[in-house]
């Protein structure tokens, strides 16, 4: 556990200096996994044996005097819908109970080119539709600050294994925030970047205009050097991916200083809804800001109220379309008793989806319809592109921009499984950020009276990630909150 307390960058320099050999840090990864991931339940696949063969490869070529970048030999973690060659990839589905992909997503060949070492596959809300990782079909993940309370989802279980110290590192994807509302509640950094930033390729996809694959951690400049790895164009695997999206490395142009630098609080990300705990650790953060040099000043985005209703009918469409693909036909999981193809289509979706995911294919598929496209989701797109002009005005005034990133901290597990609208209310701070297609990381800001962690969330311009880390690094110095840990 001692190997497992430190940052990413602490494990990197030590590998450097010949420390702790890349096999030893993990082991200890696995040994802490043993040790308390019984509690947490993140993992659904642990990769013990592929990993370790890919530590004992870095080591080799450490020792050989090779100059290694400075991911090689860290474990991480990564979510079970990016797909890994040869081991199993299942999106929390039965619908994908046995898939295996012959191929690796494109992030995961840029972690193995950074000599990373992938532990194994972690929980989410099955196929990415939820906000609190007990849509998974595989098993229930606990949040490690409170093992009675959810962890958030989509990607619980990257922001978990992360928290409970398990990995320094892991990958997550963002759909409307499914990154950064786990973040939140676990207490760690979860970095949504730019939409394009990231390639998609190898992401089992729940809405492609708006996911994105982003890292988590316990302090800023573990998340720049996960950020650092993955960044870049794919001209080959997605057309979408941006070409030179940052000037350099965002952890080597890391820039702690705040003079100077304007950031907006929006009137509407404070209001009704938002807890009092809440709402105050926030403004707290502002006031750091503000004692660094920062100028902090309230700013207006009257649209975000209609980015609720814009994100669900958008994104469930998407889903409707991207999940037709999964009939019980190529692969993955085939109903039992079927006299002919229908019978094929209709019991093995009905039987390998879960409720979530089939409500929003059901939803998507509603709104998609000749009667209804007009109505629904023209008038979305038509409101999205409203949305992205009215966050484009104001960064025209403002560097960055600091809100809450969920309403309340962790709440309890069960608690809100029965009322779906209660749930999709708990995105309304990040759902905007996918919309508009920019990027937001959300580091810890407090606890409210249980101990919970609170987080705030900053939002940036279209690749304006440096600004973020920056922002992020300076509150980080200055309140101390950094690589928190559960006490399992």
């Amino acid at each position: 556990m001692e190997l497992m307390k430190k940052t990413a960058a602490e494990l990197s320099a030590m590998l450097e200096r010949k420390e702790v050999s890349a096999v030893e840090l993990a082991k200890a990864a696995f040994a802490r996994t043993a040790e308390v991931d019984g509690k947490v339940g993140a993992y659904l696949t642990v990769a013990e044996d592929p990993a370790l063969a890919a530590a004992e490869a870095v080591d080799r070529r450490r020792a050989a005097g090779e100059t290694l970048p400075p991911l090689a030999g860290v474990p991480v973690a990564v979510k079970d819908n990016i797909c890994t060659e040869g081991t199993l990839t299942t999106c929390a589905s039965k619908m994908l109970y046995n898939f295996v992909p012959p191929y690796n997503a494109t992030v995961i060949e840029k972690l193995t080119e950074n000599g990373a070492v992938v532990t194994g596959k972690v929980n989410m809300d099955e196929f990415a539709m939820g906000s609190s990782c007990e849509n998974s079909a595989m098993k229930v993940t606990h949040n490690p600050h409170g093992l009675d309370r959810v962890p958030g989802g989509s990607s619980g279980g990257s922001a978990a294994v992360v928290a409970a110290g398990e990995v320094p590192l892991s990958l997550g994807s963002d759909t409307g925030g499914s990154i950064r509302q786990p973040a939140s509640f676990c207490g760690v950094v979860g970095l949504k970047p730019t939409y394009g930033a990231v390639s998609r390729y190898g992401l089992i996809a729940f809405a492609s205009s708006l996911d994105q694959i982003g890292p988590f951690a316990r302090t800023v400049e573990d998340a720049a050097m996960l950020m650092d790895a993955i960044v870049g164009h794919d001209p080959l695997h997605d057309s979408t991916s941006a070409k030179a999206p940052f000037e350099g490395s965002l952890r080597a142009n890391l820039n702690a200083d705040m003079k100077g630098v304007r950031i907006g609080l929006p009137k509407e990300y404070f209001g009704a809804g938002i807890s009092d705990e809440v709402r105050a650790s926030v403004l707290a953060a502002a006031d750091t800001y503000k004692a660094l040099g920062a100028e902090v000043f309230e700013i207006s985005l009257p649209l975000v109220e209609y980015a609720l209703p814009i994100y669900y009918i958008l994104s469930s469409a998407e889903a409707s379309s991207n999940l037709a693909r999964f009939d019980g036909v190529k692969y993955g999981y085939r109903a039992e008793g079927c006299e002919e193809l229908l019978d094929i289509y209709v019991k093995s979706r009905s039987q390998g989806f879960g409720q979530e995911v089939q409500r929003r294919i059901m939803l998507g598929t509603y709104v998609l319809s000749s009667g209804y496209y007009d109505a629904y989701y023209k008038k979305a797109r038509a409101a999205q592109r409203k949305i992205r002009a009215e966050f484009a005005a104001a960064f025209e005034t403002c560097d960055v921009i600091l809100t809450p990133v969920a309403p309340t901290t962790a709440y309890e597990i069960g608690s809100r499984t029965t009322n779906p609208l209660e749930m999709y209310a708990g995105d309304i701070c990040t759902v905007s950020i996918n919309i508009a297609g920019l990027p937001a990381m959300v580091q810890p800001c407090g606890f409210d009276g249980n101990r919970l962690p609170i987080g705030m969330q900053l939002i940036g311009p279209r690749f304006g990630e440096q600004k973020l880390m920056n922002a992020g690094l300076a509150y980080e110095q200055a309140s101390g909150l950094k690589n928190i840990i559960a006490a399992l």
